[in-house]
């Protein structure tokens, strides 16, 4: 049915017990919740219990569109209690880059908690194109989509997170480190590279230093922008550029004290960069990040 790549896995340890995570993930309306690869999930009537569980899902791509499609799964105990369900799953909607594929999710106890885990794999449609956007693209998006959601779980299971609110946290978080990055840029490139500024030169001076050093901090300010960006996931970044903010408006205090009451000053520019710095840190605590799962499977689970 699949391609034999070595597909998609994922794997994350969370504190609790098999049965209430099999819940959280298989009730549709909590399933729905947290998994970013799904809209809406709908199970259809079963006639025994025997028989598999068909489901119907759909994923809004935006601009009003959404993406539907079919599966089945079924569950199973072993003796030690771990639990397996496999599935399988198709579209025929012609928006859909997936035909059709298979997987399954593991739930197996440790000591330490219960290893969540997921494989799947799936054939794509439109031929040579389609499989060029899965490669470079689509298969990476989807890896990338399952470790964010297993960790969205762990923290709703965890800490007490509520799906909504890690997403909210996410948005908030992302702005803020955006709202930084944009501000270095802005500050690094335009006044001080592209168009330097008189103001500029003349706190340069005030403070006794050479006027060639506005380029290398315009320079230094460009990799502040960078490390806010490139550094997304480490929180202490937010510290130092509050720790950055503060040690510049002292010095704009003591050297140049007539700016702090001039039109656009550095009073408003850096306690603004201050004020989104701290909700970018509180924010940062509790956020998913794909980068807490493991994406191989174990040696002796392979």
């Amino acid at each position: 049915m699949v391609r034999s790549d070595p597909g998609i896995y994922v794997e994350i340890l969370i504190r609790g017990d098999v049965d209430e995570i099999w819940r959280y993930t298989q009730v549709p309306d909590l399933h729905e919740l947290w998994d970013l690869r799904f809209s809406a999930i709908r199970y259809s009537p079963k006639e025994s219990e025997d028989e598999p569980q068909r489901f119907h899902y759909s994923t809004r791509i935006g601009f009003g569109l959404n993406i539907e499609g079919e599966g089945e799964s079924r569950g199973a105990r072993d003796e030690a209690g771990a639990r397996t369900s496999a599935l399988r799953f198709w579209s025929s909607d012609p928006k859909s880059l997936i035909e059709e594929g298979s997987g399954y999710w593991q739930y197996v106890s440790t000591p330490c908690g219960v290893r969540f885990l997921t494989w799947y794999d799936y054939r794509t449609r439109f031929g040579v194109p389609g499989r060029l956007i899965d490669s470079h693209l689509f298969r990476p998006l989807m890896g990338w989509a399952t470790a964010w959601s297993f960790d969205r779980l762990r923290l709703w299971i965890d800490r007490g997170v509520p799906p909504q609110v890690s997403m909210r946290m996410t948005l908030i978080h992302a702005l803020a480190r955006l709202g930084v990055a944009f501000t270095w840029l802005w500050q690094g490139l335009l006044p001080k590279l592209l168009f330097p500024s008189i103001d500029e030169r003349r706190m340069i001076a005030a403070a006794g230093l050479p006027l060639r050093l506005l380029p290398v901090i315009g320079v230094l300010e460009l990799a502040f922008a960078a490390a806010a960006l490139g550094l997304w996931r480490w929180r202490p970044f937010f510290l130092w550029n509050v720790l950055a903010m503060a040690l510049a408006l002292l010095a704009v205090a003591f050297q140049s004290p007539s700016y702090l009451v001039s039109a656009f000053n550095p009073v408003t520019l850096n306690l603004a960069m201050i004020v989104l710095s701290i909700i970018g840190y509180l924010s940062a605590a509790e956020i998913p990040s794909a980068s807490r799962c493991l994406r191989h499977a174990h040696k002796e689970a392979a």
